[in-house]
């Protein structure tokens, strides 16, 4: 039994993790909720309320759970090799793997509930002011450690061949690099009153789209480090203590910029939104100056972090060379500002948008918040290179 996959349901997984893990002992008991928040896994808290002991039982199932399109489990595996390598580099920011079942593509986690959210925090306006510390140190502990200026060069290239990510990487290209310039699969979600908008400034814009095909260019030929792929604010989990970094089933090698610029759009998102839709308030002001001093922070305190790491793991004299580790990490800070603006823009025109604009319920103030944040994103790509502009068109933006 469980030789061959098959989705488990809520009544066959207390019989199976007594199969498959010595972590509860008897299973006799057991409290069962599913927690699953996407489209395409299925994710399961399971507590003993005898000790309260609790672990997560994340299981890839091979079709899309919304339209049923076959999708290779490969992924899983990855997911789970992934967690495993970042948690000997960064223990307190990944949660532990405890076991993984290939067959029944089911990893076995530690239990991060003590943690929360980091999106629906955000939405709720709480500000976190140690978030770019942390975020700094994941990004300086993870992708250094993966690339070919720490580890032996044999295997790098025998991990960028473990981690081809064929599919999800084909998610990506299209729905990130490719669509949102030139919906070749009508698949683009448009707000009504912004198609014009949308025209104009995004597919007739030859400069924006030439830029996005050289991020595009960069996303799939530049193998620089082991990267999480998908780090928008739902895969990372927060408390006032650290944070937790989760679902890396999109993981590859690529560039490190790409995590980086995630982080940096779904913080500016829900900064826009409060900006444009909430109530004058304390609240209101705290939040958005959070933002708009942690979008910095993070963008030159990585500079700060990764050099100091650079110096510590790498061990190669001549890439030492200050000009040099000066170049890398410049262009590793420009790239974070390009692909913060292809992931603000895919999100606002296609069609996986983010609940931060979804719950905007007057269309005027949507119409507002879309057309601001596709102005600021086209500054973040096309000045990306020039240092500070893009940064002074962020803060004007949030300040209204």
């Amino acid at each position: 039994m469980y030789s061959t996959h098959f989705k488990l349901d809520i009544k066959d997984i207390p019989a199976y993790v007594e199969a498959k893990l010595n972590f509860f002992g008897k299973t006799e008991g057991l409290e069962i909720k599913e927690l699953s928040d996407g489209n395409i896994n299925y994710v399961y808290k399971i507590v003993d309320p005898a000790t309260n002991r609790s672990l997560i039982l994340k299981q890839a199932d091979i079709c899309l759970r919304s339209s049923g399109r076959p999708l290779d489990v490969k992924r899983s595996e990855i997911e789970a090799s992934m967690l495993q390598i970042q948690h000997k580099l960064a223990p307190e920011m990944i949660p532990e793997v405890y076991l993984y079942d290939q067959a029944m593509s089911v990893t076995f986690m530690e239990d991060v509930s003590e943690f929360k959210n980091f999106r629906y925090e955000m939405m709720e306006r709480k500000v976190f002011p140690s978030f770019h510390k942390q975020i700094n140190s994941y990004f300086a502990k993870t992708a250094l450690g993966t690339t070919d200026l720490v580890l032996n060069r044999a295997e790098k290239k025998a991990n960028v061949s473990k981690f081809t990510n064929v599919e999800l990487c084909d998610i990506s290209e299209d729905l990130v690099f490719t669509e949102p310039f030139n919906d070749y699969k009508g698949r683009n979600i448009l707000t009504k009153g912004n198609e014009a908008y949308v025209q104009e400034h995004i597919y007739g814009n030859t400069a924006l789209v030439s830029e996005a095909m050289k991020l595009r260019y960069n996303f799939m030929n530049n193998a620089q480090a082991l990267i999480h792929g998908d780090l928008h604010s739902g895969s990372i989990f927060i408390n006032h203590t650290g944070i937790k970094v989760l679902d890396p089933e999109f993981a590859f090698y690529g560039p490190i910029g790409y995590d980086i610029g995630n982080v940096i759009a779904h913080l500016v998102m829900p900064a826009m939104v409060c900006q444009v839709t909430d109530s004058e308030s304390e609240a209101k002001d705290n939040f958005i100056n959070w933002i708009a001093s942690t979008v910095p922070a993070i963008l030159f305190g990585f500079e700060r972090e990764f050099k100091k790491s650079y110096l510590e793991m790498v061990q190669e004299d001549v890439a030492k060379n200050e000009i040099f580790v000066d170049w890398y990490t410049r262009q590793i800070v420009a790239d974070a500002k390009g692909y913060a603006g292809l992931e603000i823009i895919r999100r606002v025109i296609g069609d996986t948008k983010v609940k931060e604009l979804e719950t905007i319920a007057d269309h005027d103030q949507r119409i507002a918040v879309e057309r601001k944040l596709i102005d600021l994103a086209s500054s973040l790509i096309l000045q990306r290179d020039v240092e500070g502009q893009d940064l002074h068109s962020l803060l004007s933006a949030l300040n209204g």
